[in-house]
């Protein structure tokens, strides 16, 4: 047997069934070597290497019993962004090996903290970019991009000490996002340049159109489609507080049109600079509020003509501004970020 343990409470033992192994890092700390071995039952994150987040594949303890990986002891900050609620960790200063049994722990609201998404802090990957950070929807999921989490994030990574910048490149799954602390305490996050081609999406489709018919029960559903690092379908409706959001928006994200899933955006159209929206997010059901939920619908309100570049964006949770020029310009989101706590917890 054979047990390795580096200074932040990760031990991972073998069995007597398993070769003691050779050259082995988890976030860059040597406690063993050569786990080719054993690489179809480990992935670990290395932070030179920037592997995938580390797990233990199913019938690990069965194949190999006696194989235990001791308990994680991990600190947190919840935060949430107009009602959009994150628990965010710092993964630059603390090893991480989460199953997605264990990211629907923390996000379950009775269990574990309870949350929308978690944001995982991380180094980049890439010349120039300051940080990157990985999100997971309450199901497990990864997901690409998240407005709100973009917002939390840069105030965590100010308040953790991690920088002292007011503005930041930061890598994401959906891309490149800058976000900026204005004075007022306010986050605007370049988010971009909007997508809409339909294999950008991806939606099924034969052409690009500013919107299109989509069945669901029979029945044509008219709806536009944006990427905003991730996929969206944005409806117009007349009264927002009345759309059947838990009806059609999981008929949505799951119809066959959109092979990866969609957000689903319900909008309605106030004024040329004002808009109410909803959003059922893929993988999270409706939430208080959708940061690229927001950019999406004012894309697809600006390429119908509905929207002036400057818009009002009112959600359950409350109001963010969005801009867009149109074109090839980035969208541009501001709104708060609010630290609630910070904890820990045992997985």
């Amino acid at each position: 047997m054979y047990s390795g343990q580096n200074k932040n409470r990760l031990t991972i033992t073998f069995g007597q069934n398993v070769t003691k192994p050779d050259s082995f890092q988890v976030y860059g700390i040597k406690e063993m070597n050569n786990l080719r071995r054993a690489k179809s039952i480990f992935l670990f994150k290395n932070l030179e290497r920037h592997d995938h987040i580390g797990c233990f594949k199913p019938g690990f303890a069965k194949t190999y019993p006696g194989c235990t990986l001791a308990p994680m002891l991990i600190k947190f900050a919840k935060m949430h962004g107009l009602g959009n609620d994150f628990v965010v960790i710092d993964a630059l200063t603390q090893p991480l090996l989460l199953t997605p049994a264990q990211i629907r722990l923390i996000a379950d609201r009775h269990f574990g903290v309870g949350c929308d998404q978690i944001l995982l802090v991380e180094a980049a990957r890439n010349p120039g970019a300051d940080f990157a950070y990985r999100i997971y929807n309450a199901d497990g999921g990864e997901v690409e991009q998240c407005g709100n989490g973009a917002r939390c994030f840069a105030v965590f990574v100010r308040a953790a000490g991690l920088t002292q910048k007011d503005q930041m490149v930061v890598e994401t799954r959906g891309g490149i996002i800058r976000p900026r602390i204005e004075a007022d305490g306010q986050v605007s996050v370049d988010m971009g340049t909007p997508r809409t081609a339909p294999h950008e999406i991806p939606f099924v489709a034969d052409s690009d159109a500013l919107s299109y018919a989509v069945q669901v029960d029979g029945q044509d559903i008219q709806l536009s489609v944006v990427s905003m690092g991730n996929q969206h379908a944005v409806l117009r409706v007349a009264d927002v507080s009345r759309a059947p959001i838990s009806i059609l928006g999981p008929q949505l994200e799951t119809h066959a049109r959109f092979p990866a899933r969609v957000n689903v955006g319900f909008m309605e159209c106030v004024d040329r600079a004002h808009i109410r929206l909803r959003v059922y997010e893929r993988g999270a059901g409706e939430t208080l509020a959708c940061g690229t939920g927001a950019c999406a619908a004012v894309v697809a309100g600006r390429r119908q003509g509905w929207l002036d570049n400057k818009v009002k964006v009112d959600l359950p949770g409350g109001t963010l501004l969005v801009n867009w020029e149109g074109g090839a310009e980035s969208v541009w989101m501001t709104g708060p970020a609010t630290h609630v706590f910070t904890g820990e917890i045992t997985l």
